[in-house]
């Protein structure tokens, strides 16, 4: 009896050598000595146990407990192997899904576009204390930079425990993060992306460069609070990481050479002869320009953009479906955009043009002319004057049936009156050519319109294109806030009866029946 104790003895501790040795293994990645002779010895010690009580191992398997134990450890070590299978497929191929309205939790396309073409290091130092409540949502943040590109790495420094390797990069204040590439730095306070997004543009670009806003005739004031005013598309450019500035036109000798773009918006008076001239000598030395026209007699400027091809139209456009975003009829919604070119070719954002015009070029990719926005089918457009407060509704004898183009674009080479135009290959590649931008409304980009839907990402996208800044073309990280619920009347009142009215009328109803019921039961 006391031999069977010993090699059943024998057998467990063969077990436990076999499992120490594996798991030591496992954790040093090398086999030394001790490992050897617990593996081996493990081994050597259940080899005997097996011979001696081999009767007894075969009797205890033909029993039907054991069969049945048998099964559910097979099954046991199969769900086992699976939960191993999936752990491991999971850190070698990353599926990750956000299921958040506004893609909270996944970096923006912009951001991504961004690291994707880093063509040089990027480093971000955080400086956190480790019981800082919020270091880790800092830590989920830099993950994503770096899981992105393998550029851009990041790692976390505690200033209480490490003060002189603070103090070496400068860093006094908690909750900052430095970025560093090719000798230049930017310190970013907070968990933002928009803000880390904005530092890393600082970092990687050479050279800031210089967005002018023509002033002189009524156009859309940058330093403006009101509904109509470019205080926010100014901050917004600011944050593309350029410099905007205002210039007088009338009074320049011409266009600086440090523009990089040239923006006119929503004039209210024309531009003189003198003026238009400066902008065409501009762009024929390669230079950009936005112009953001709204529904307005200007005649010197309409017939300088249709000396490039653009056709302004003398009309308002009415689309219904402007109240499904809280609007009015008279701001056209824009769900179809061009594929075939870089500002819109990957944007599927509705915009909101209120108060726009038509704006046609005719297609021709070779010279770079393309309609970038267009209506919808049961918009259309009524020339300027026959519109009636009470009276929407589409005239087949003065309207002009939908989808209307109100965003057009062109690039330009030699000025209005040349015919040189770029090639199919230079297309692609514009730096020797001007280019041109023009949008029917101006308000889109305004205070009170910018930050709805994807005003504000189309707005930049083109100013990004002109500047000839292709990486920053894409949808930007979502604005903070709570997220509005806009409704037309119709939907309001649907919801007042169904939640406030029926809703409860039902459940009381169902109530009192329920309890009728009981009574009569009783």
């Amino acid at each position: 009896m006391s031999g069977d104790r010993a090699f059943t003895a024998l057998g467990f501790l063969g077990l436990l050598a076999v499992v120490v040795g594996g798991v030591a293994f496992a954790i040093f990645g090398e086999v030394g000595t001790v490992v050897l002779v617990l593996l081996w010895g493990g081994l050597l010690a259940l080899l005997l146990f097996f011979y001696v009580k081999f009767a007894d191992i075969r009797a205890l398997v033909a029993r039907r407990s054991t069969r049945y134990g048998a099964n559910m450890a097979f099954m046991i070590a199969v769900f086992v192997a699976i939960i191993g299978l999936i752990g491991t497929m999971s850190v070698r191929y990353k599926l990750r899904t956000d299921l958040t309205d506004n893609q909270r939790y996944s970096l923006s396309p912009q951001t991504v576009k961004v690291l994707k073409s880093l063509d040089r290091d990027v480093e971000a130092i955080a400086f956190y204390r480790s019981d800082e409540r919020t270091r880790q949502a800092m830590v989920d943040l830099l993950q994503e930079y770096s899981y992105h590109s393998p550029k851009f790495s990041f790692w976390f420094i505690d200033p209480d425990k490490k003060p002189l390797e603070a103090a070496k990069y400068g860093v006094t204040a908690y909750r900052t993060t430095l970025l560093r590439s090719g000798g230049k730095q930017e310190l970013v306070g907070f968990e933002s992306e928009e803000k880390v997004s904005n530092a890393l543009l600082r970092v990687i670009r050479d050279q800031v460069k210089v967005v002018y806003f023509i002033t002189g005739h009524g156009e859309n004031q940058l330093a403006s609070k009101e509904r109509t005013g470019y205080l926010a598309a100014k901050t917004a450019i600011e944050k593309e990481n350029y410099e905007v500035r205002e210039l007088l036109l009338a009074s320049a000798p011409g266009i600086p050479e440090d523009a990089t773009v040239v923006v006119v918006a929503g004039p209210k008076k024309d531009l003189l002869a003198e003026e238009l001239e400066k902008l065409a000598a501009y762009v024929e030395r390669g230079g950009s320009l936005f112009f953001l026209v709204d529904p307005s007699p200007t005649a010197e400027l309409s017939g300088f953009l249709e000396s490039y091809g653009f056709k302004l139209g003398n009309d308002i456009i009415v689309d219904k479906r402007g109240q499904m975003v809280g609007a009015n009829y008279l701001s056209p919604v824009v769900m179809e955009y061009s594929k075939k070119h870089a500002i819109v070719k990957d944007f599927n954002v509705v915009t909101v043009f209120p108060v726009a015009r038509s704006v046609t070029i005719k297609e021709d990719p070779t010279k770079g002319q393309h309609n970038l926005a267009q209506t919808g089918s049961s918009s259309w457009a009524r020339s300027q004057g026959t519109l009636e407060e009470d009276n929407v509704k589409f005239d087949p004898e003065k309207d002009q049936r939908g989808p209307i183009n109100l965003l057009s674009v062109r690039a330009v080479g030699g000025g209005a009156q040349s015919a040189r135009s770029p090639t199919t290959e230079t297309t692609n590649k514009l730096e020797r050519w001007g280019r041109i931008v023009v949008a029917g409304d101006s308000d889109f980009a305004g205070n009170a319109h910018i930050k709805l839907m994807g005003n504000r990402d189309l707005f930049l996208n083109v100013i990004n294109w002109l500047a000839e800044e292709t990486a920053m073309i894409s949808v930007r990280a979502k604005l903070p806030g709570i997220t509005p619920l806009t409704m037309t009347d119709q939907q309001g009142r649907v919801v007042f009866w169904v939640s406030v009215i029926i809703a409860p009328s039902l459940a009381l109803v169902l109530g009192v029946g329920v309890v009728a019921r009981r009574r009569r039961q009783t």
